[in-house]
């Protein structure tokens, strides 16, 4: 059964994009983002909010993964390739040794030592002898542990390339997931998929990446850090975004925790970015159209270096898995730009 445009809101994340400028009529700034009051609705919908989560979380550390296997492959072709130049090296060396060996060593040994002329002869002859079979033994075994590291290396590389290959099956499988899911929730309409006018930056500022678990992806956080936008508490992740977003230059009104509904800001995982210096009004001016543009740009473009969830704004979503969509709920999220973390 298809989601009434109401549950939008609960996924939404606000575009990169604005649609047409749209001039609102001037009202005074409140001190919370217009609809931000959690619903009845709203708590039916945290059933497939946790599956749109869960979904972009996986289709995320699928990605971080994928890189992290081409690192590898990178490293593993690299010293393969060493050890393979090693052993070509090496073959000729064993096998000038080896000749050496045959012509004064083995069967010939005792005939080689009775040659000698003179009892130093013989001793030099002797101490000859014992370091070409003492040289060969050495570079022979080289030459084994060259062959060996590189089937080790090609057998490594092999399980990296299917791994990637996996990992890459796996993104697919997440991507298609979630664009099911925004089918359910009446999403995937086409919507414009560029600012309006050109009101956005080209190019954003690059945002220092947040801390990332061994397999490279995002792990849940818990509720831990001081908010410093409320009395609330953020996840580690969350202040990193805060701090980063701050520092990129975007230092008008925002809101982090706030108590009540099954979504993210109860959780600390979200903040509603205000285009005023205080409170919340929807965008009423080239100026503030603007600034909604260009966090929101920033906070697409650093999603996965600072592991975003979702960003709304404008009556547009994005999610990592899926991109732009369509969005409209019980807030158009014309007054604010909504971000939440994985």
């Amino acid at each position: 059964m298809t989601a009434s445009p109401r549950r939008w809101l609960t996924f939404a994340l606000a575009p990169l994009v604005a649609v047409a400028l749209f001039v609102a009529p001037v009202t005074m700034a409140s001190a919370a983002p217009g609809g931000s009051t959690p619903t009845a609705e709203d708590e039916e919908d945290a059933l497939m909010s946790d599956l749109m989560e869960s979904t972009n979380r996986r289709f995320v550390n699928a990605k971080a993964a994928v890189t992290v296997s081409r690192k590898n492959q990178k490293k593993l072709a690299a010293d393969m390739a060493a050890a393979e130049a090693r052993r070509d090296v090496l073959i000729p060396e064993v096998n000038s040794i080896a000749r050496q060996q045959y012509q004064t060593g083995d069967l010939s040994a005792v005939g080689f030592l009775l040659n000698a002329s003179t009892s130093d002869d013989f001793m030099s002859k002797a101490i000859s002898l014992e370091e070409i079979n003492r040289l060969h033994d050495g570079k022979l075994r080289e030459l084994n542990q060259a062959i060996a590291t590189v089937t080790e290396k090609k057998t490594a590389l092999d399980a990296e390339v299917k791994n990637e290959q996996q990992q890459l099956t796996a993104l697919a499988k997440q991507k298609s997931a979630a664009e099911k899911q925004i089918d359910l929730l009446g999403g995937s309409t086409g919507i414009n998929r560029t600012i309006n006018e050109g009101l956005v930056d080209a190019k954003s500022k690059e945002a220092a990446p947040a801390p990332r678990n061994a397999n490279g992806g995002f792990s849940a956080e818990g509720c831990t850090e001081r908010d410093e936008t409320t009395s609330g508490c953020v996840t580690k992740r969350t202040l990193h975004m805060y701090k980063e977003v701050r520092k990129a230059g975007f230092k008008r009104f925002v809101g982090c925790h706030r108590n009540g509904g099954p979504f993210e800001h109860p959780k600390g995982r979200a903040c509603d970015w205000s285009l005023q210096k205080s409170g919340f009004s929807s965008a009423d001016s080239t100026d503030e159209m603007k600034y909604g543009n260009n966090l929101t740009a920033f906070l697409v473009r650093n999603a996965d270096r600072l592991g975003i969830y979702y960003v709304i704004w404008y009556k547009q979503i994005w999610f990592p898995a899926t991109g732009w969509d369509s969005y409209s709920g019980v807030s158009d999220h014309t007054d604010h730009v909504h971000v939440s973390m994985l």
